[in-house]
């Protein structure tokens, strides 16, 4: 294993090359968001002298121990405030000017790094000749705490501290990722669930735009942003747990990080996240991709088939439920839609467990992702829409195509560490991550997904819907989820007549 040097912006950074790839670990990318920082916006990194070693991963984001993310190969045992670094695989440090893919984690807005085994750079350096990126952002309480309705100016941002963060690791990679072979004006986001829902922010977020050209979201749109007044509430709740007043909102800073994320395990899942603050992010999303904000971006979007499976297969609340207990459940997610949703998918049948994850795949994941790319169309901007369609075998196949399955699959790391207890052993599993690891790689370098190993791939149009499915055997579908669009929509029609 030999030692690369490059110069980068801020300094010297020393890397690691081992079977034809080089990585730097560990580089700043903004100033530890630690003390009067805490709640700020990123600022611009300090600059060094002499040769900064870049062979190991920095701390990850402080966040909560949680068992899904555990599972999913998340590993929380160096956790830290000062945290805002990223991570450069590279076939070679030279002026080849290669595609650059960056990846930005999940992980519900406050789990997650991008140092996890799952997302080995190398894969894709290798194989594909391009440049990765993955990187670090904070997160929960620390990341999308809003404040701006409660203080004074200093924290008109707050709310969005996690999305400022990703903003400036591509800001980073605009100055530096030529000196480590990559291009910056052929620069691909991807990721999933969260880091899907964070690249839909990104999308309509101002200070973002032309820091990419193409976007890869894998169960995620643009769909999740809390108003400024919900966030508000959110806020608030959480001071009062902390016991700061809203006049004294500089105590959050004396605060340790331990109670700052203890606090933060009282609200409910996906409170904290991006927020419409009118400043960061004047309007919501959807909205700004609608007057045009992403019209130079291709999209590659899909979902995988059976999503929420992930968080209700193992879930003690379903064990020995009773109609009672289940109808709650239904109402807790659906509220008055309830009796709509239900005569159009289950007039004859009881609600179960299954219905349940099916309604909440739609609602959550594929009703956006469809949502984004109408949006996307209408703008005559290239789109390409995938469904992840095969099933795990492992827990007696009770996963099935569950969130975050296809996630080793397109990052062709399936022999990493933990992997198996999520995709089983079969062998089967090698040809579908080959195909989805190469359609990564060629929208990255070209804006198109088509490569030898799939059927002929068409863009996505409102006539066809022609849709990739994923599975033993790949298959372009038109319109897959047509009955159940019909449905909802009918089912929302119902409601508001």
């Amino acid at each position: 294993m030999s030692q690369i040097i490059v110069e980068s912006v801020y300094g010297r950074l020393k890397g690691e090359e081992s079977d034809g790839v080089i990585v730097w670990k560990g580089i700043p990318f903004a100033k530890p968001p630690v003390g009067a920082l805490r709640f700020r916006a990123p600022e611009r990194p300090d600059f060094w002298k002499g040769i900064r070693n870049a062979t190991s991963f920095s701390p990850v984001a402080p966040q909560p121990q949680s068992e899904i993310m555990e599972f999913l190969g998340n590993d929380t045992a160096n956790m830290n405030e000062d945290c805002l670094y990223l991570n450069v695989w590279s076939p070679g440090a030279d002026n080849q000017k290669r595609p650059v893919m960056v990846w930005i984690h999940g992980g519900a807005f406050i789990s997650g790094s991008g140092s996890s085994s799952w997302y080995d750079g190398a894969t894709f350096a290798a194989q594909g000749d391009v440049v990765v990126v993955t990187l670090n952002y904070r997160l929960g309480i620390l990341g999308f705490l809003h404040l701006g309705e409660l203080g004074d100016e200093e924290y008109a941002t707050s709310g969005n501290c996690g999305i400022l963060d990703q903003v400036a690791a591509l800001q980073w990679i605009q100055e530096n990722i030529a000196a480590f072979g990559g291009d910056p004006n052929n620069v691909t986001v991807f990721g999933e669930s969260a880091g899907a829902m964070s690249i839909g922010v990104l999308l309509g977020f101002p200070s973002a735009q032309g820091l990419f050209q193409k976007a890869i979201l894998q169960s995620g749109a643009a769909a999740n942003v809390h108003s400024s007044a919900k966030a508000t509430r959110v806020a608030s709740r959480l001071l009062a747990a902390l016991q700061v007043e809203p006049t004294n909102l500089s105590k959050l800073e004396e605060l340790s990080v331990e109670e700052l994320i203890r606090a933060s395990t009282i609200v409910p899942m996906m409170s904290l996240g991006p927020v419409n603050d009118g400043i960061s992010l004047p309007h919501h999303p959807e909205e700004a991709i609608r007057k045009g904000s992403a019209k130079d971006v291709s999209i590659l979007i899909g979902t995988n088939k059976d999503e929420y499976r992930l968080f209700t297969v193992f879930d003690p609340e379903w064990r020995n439920a009773d109609e009672t207990k289940i109808h709650a459940v239904f109402e807790k997610f659906f509220g008055p839609l309830l009796p709509a949703l239900a005569k159009q998918f289950s007039e004859k049948e009881p609600l179960n467990q299954d219905l349940l994850n099916q309604l909440l795949t739609m609602n959550i994941f594929t009703n956006p992702a469809q949502k984004l790319a109408e949006l996307q169309l209408n703008q005559d901007a290239p789109v390409w829409m995938y469904r992840f369609d095969w099933e795990t075998p492992v827990y007696g196949g009770a996963l099935k195509a569950a969130h975050a399955l296809e996630i080793p699959f397109v990052w062709d790391t399936l022999d990493k560490p933990d992997t198996e207890k999520l995709t089983g052993t079969s062998p089967e599993r090698y040809p579908i991550a080959n195909q989805m690891h190469q359609a990564w790689i060629q929208f990255a370098c070209t804006g198109q997904p088509d490569t030898e190993l799939l059927p002929e791939w068409p863009r996505y149009d409102l006539k066809n819907r022609t849709t990739m499915i994923f599975d033993v055997e790949s298959t372009v579908v038109n319109d897959p989820n047509r009955d159940d669009r019909i449905k909802w929509n009918q089912a929302t029609l119902q409601m508001k007549s």
